[in-house]
């Protein structure tokens, strides 16, 4: 038998992109291949959150960093 090593329990962590030492975060849970959970932390732990492909992911980051601009179209 096989084992996974893929972890079955979310860890939680405030995003590098939330600003510091305001109520307003983002989280993101680590370690999930492919996948990228993200949260409100004024929810946290109970609220909703929104998953997406990590590819997807990185190019709406990008977007928005690249450069100060944002460039989504």
């Amino acid at each position: 038998m096989r084992r996974s090593t893929v972890p079955t329990t979310k860890v939680w962590r405030k995003s590098s992109y939330s600003s510091s030492g305001t109520s307003g975060c983002v989280e993101v849970a680590d370690h999930l291949p492919g996948r990228i959970p993200i949260r409100d932390s004024k929810t946290a732990p109970h609220g909703p959150s929104i998953t997406f492909q990590a590819t997807p992911w990185a190019s709406f980051v990008t977007a928005l960093t690249d450069n100060g601009a944002l460039r989504l179209i």
